[in-house]
């Protein structure tokens, strides 16, 4: 689940003029920092991925199948992950953020409105919820059932440990991560090290394991196998579930950290390892048991399965943040309610915490690891939305390429083209598992995916009635001047969706109050559809009548609006401002049904008024001080 806040960003700076946070750190730091965020969920997949599809392939598979199976492995790590993310996909960003949100941020809104564009990216987020609960629970239940190998006895306290590790992994989310985020780095060098000597090893048993390379052993087993072949598809796939990581997480290290280290490091160590285990099979090992661990000697198997469920915790840990960041980034585009961030570390724009997502997805994440018991019977429902996922990111692709990189159709076509004809084989695969558990990230990805349409629709019905009832801001200075309205010492601050009439909250402080603060400031918070904006650019200011002005200011997706600090800007832009002495005024809407029919149905009526009751209150989310603010109430019927 690809995600963008993980659990230990690169050192950065704010810039000094605002905008986007500058990446203090030299090219090694960059890549060792990204090794323990972008590649724990696909460092880890060795774990289960071949095992799985050996399994999908039969009991006792010949060389050739396992040839063939180990060949696609290899393969689909070049083409998904080195040639479609890695050297296309992170060439494409929207002012340096990648990800499917990003993407469709800037295809689909910043440089032009397209609902089709916006529904794939919201669907492709959505799907990456769904599977993102799966992978903490197949990946530590992998890596502790080598305790079967250590002692049989242990096979009753595998499922226990590993819902005693998936609570402590959630319950330390609130303290953040960035203590212990520091050692992610090394660890995650030392796990893929370890991986590929232990492939090493495993191929000197089988030399002829290297011949799978060739991808006309992959080609021919497709050919052959028939509908086995087919299904086998879907166990390959896993080898891949983390790739859309690495775009996505490229606004925190950069492109090159990235590519040097998986080219350098997580690729090689990764074609190790599954030619290693490949090589046990061809040489009579069972895969009844996990494969990676029958490649250690008796004596490391303990220690090894320790550093596998340390890797597994990270390659979790960064799944968990990354949704947090995801959640950041819907919430700030408008597809869903306010929920309470929390900044975790001052080193880090990344280092957040969500907590309703944190103890929703821990819920999800223990049913299923009780429910499902092995990693075996998790892999049936793994890489479905993950892979419908890359199937959108390849759709988007195609239109970047005709539209930003100027591409004419037939290249775009062909590049695009061939991305997808893989991804649509990979999804049609997995499809196939949906009545053996693929239902579930689907039905969890149909609930965030409604819940973010209900939480828009029901913004926008909001936002349509409200200025079907606003005042023009010339009407409302007439009636100031004509009904002589004082003017008290103060200064106070009135936050509004309205971009040009009087803020209704503004309206109705004068109609009850019969006066007005000294030095009024009308202010409307937008968020624009790109990640980051300079200070430069974040405000504007203009006078409207004496001591009186309105205000517009914008952030990116990725930023949290900070109201106090922009006054002080306001007043460098000729603003009079008392900072000393701020009032802020707030609209509080209660959402109600309409009589005439003519409203949002029933049922999304009444979701987005709960969601709406149950969203962080606008004084919190936008920093205001609550000493300092009024609320003012009103019913709006949708």
């Amino acid at each position: 689940m690809p995600s963008d806040g993980k659990t230990e960003p690169t050192p950065v700076v704010i810039a000094e003029n605002g905008g986007r946070p500058e990446i203090a750190a030299s090219l090694p730091v960059l890549s060792l920092a990204a090794l323990g965020v972008v590649f724990g969920d696909i460092g880890t997949s060795p774990l289960y991925t071949l095992k799985t599809v050996l399994g999908l392939a039969g009991d006792k598979p010949d060389a050739l199948t396992v040839l063939g199976s180990l060949s696609l492995v290899i393969w689909t790590l070049i083409i998904v992950t080195s040639v479609k993310y890695v050297t296309f996909a992170m060439r494409i960003d929207n002012d340096g953020e990648g990800g499917i949100l990003a993407l469709m941020s800037l295809l689909g809104v910043k440089r032009r409105h397209r609902p089709a564009i916006v529904a794939v990216g919201l669907l492709g987020a959505a799907l990456i919820y769904g599977d993102g609960a799966i992978t903490p629970a197949i990946s530590v239940l992998s890596a502790l059932e080598g305790l079967n190998m250590v002692a049989p006895s242990f096979k009753p306290y595998v499922l226990p440990a590993a819902v005693a590790v998936l609570i402590g992994l959630f319950a330390i989310q609130p303290q953040g991560t960035a203590k212990i985020g520091k050692a992610f780095g090394p660890i995650m060098v030392l796990w893929f090290v370890v991986i590929g000597a232990l492939g090493v090893h495993g191929i000197l048993k089988h030399p002829a394991v290297l011949w799978a390379i060739d991808p006309r052993y992959g080609i021919d087993y497709l050919l052959s196998g028939g509908a086995t072949s087919f299904l086998v598809l879907g166990g390959v796939f896993l080898c891949v579930t983390g790739a859309e990581a690495l775009y996505a997480d490229m606004g925190h290290f950069g492109a090159r950290p990235i590519r040097l280290t998986w080219s350098a490091l997580v690729f090689p160590s990764l074609v190790l390892n599954y030619a290693g285990q490949a090589a046990l099979v061809l040489s009579g090992v069972p895969t009844t048991d996990n494969i990676l661990f029958r490649l250690c000697p008796p004596v490391t198997v303990l220690p090894m399965v320790i550093l596998a469920t340390i890797a597994t915790i990270i390659a979790s840990q960064s799944i968990i943040t990354g949704a947090f960041s995801m959640t950041r980034q819907a919430i700030q585009l408008g597809w869903m309610p306010r929920l309470p961030i929390k900044q975790t570390s001052q080193a880090g724009y990344g280092q957040i915490y969500v907590g309703p997502v944190n103890w929703l997805l821990m819920l999800v994440t223990l049913g299923l690891t009780v429910g499902f018991g092995k990693s075996d019977n998790l892999a049936a429902a793994y890489g479905i939305a993950v892979s419908a996922t890359m199937l959108m990111t390849s759709a988007l692709l195609f239109i970047a390429m005709r539209e930003i990189w100027r591409w004419n159709l037939l290249a775009a076509g062909a590049v695009a083209g061939a991305f997808m004809i893989v991804d649509a084989a990979f999804a049609a695969a997995n499809f196939m598992k949906i009545a053996a558990g693929g239902y579930v990230p689907l039905v969890l990805a149909s609930l965030v995916y409604g819940m973010m349409w209900v939480w828009h629709s029901g913004a926008r019905a909001v936002l349509a009635r409200m200025h079907e009832r606003l005042m023009p801001m010339g009407e409302l200075l007439t009636q100031l001047a004509e009904q002589h309205i004082p003017r008290v010492p103060g200064t106070a601050v009135f936050l509004t969706r309205a971009q040009k009439d009087a803020p209704p909250v503004l309206v109705w402080h004068i109609k009850h109050n019969r006066a007005l603060h000294e030095r009024v400031l009308i202010l409307t918070v937008i968020t624009e559809p790109v990640p980051w904006i300079r200070r430069r650019d974040r405000l504007q200011v203009e006078g409207v009548a004496p001591q009186m002005w309105r205000a517009t200011a914008r952030f990116g997706f990725m930023e949290r609006p900070d109201i106090p600090a922009l006054l002080q800007q306001a007043n460098t832009l000729g603003c009079q401002l008392k900072l000393s002495d701020v009032t802020y005024y707030v609209g509080h809407e209660t959402v109600i049904r309409r009589d005439d029919g003519k409203g949002l149905p029933r049922f999304v009526e009444k979701m987005f008024a709960y969601m709406q009751r149950n969203s962080v209150h606008v004084s919190d989310y936008f920093r205001l001080p609550a000493d300092s603010v009024v609320e003012l109430g009103r019913e709006i019927s949708i």
